[in-house]
């Protein structure tokens, strides 16, 4: 588990790919610091590459902005990979 300021990042099992909660403490948190969280990427700076290469989507829609603001509810989505923020 990683405990961070902004949230709580966690994986559960899932029987296809990654399936992570992430229990948001404030009223919303960046794409960017949801990634850096869920330690899916190391530093801020990685991030513009991240959302460059990578298709990533936000409750299924296509994503490149890393200020993006995320929700209650908000499913983000790469890979083989499914982060909801509750």
């Amino acid at each position: 588990m990683l405990v961070k300021k902004v949230g709580l990042c966690y994986n559960l099992g899932a029987k296809r790919g990654l399936f992570m909660v992430f229990d948001l403490k404030g009223e919303y948190i960046t794409l960017q610091q949801l990634l850096k969280a869920c330690d899916v990427i190391e530093s801020g700076g990685q991030i513009k590459a991240f959302l460059m290469n990578e298709e990533i989507l936000v409750n299924g829609q296509r994503e490149t902005r890393r200020g993006r603001k995320l929700y209650r509810d908000d499913v983000v989505s790469f890979y083989d990979t499914r982060i909801l923020i509750r």
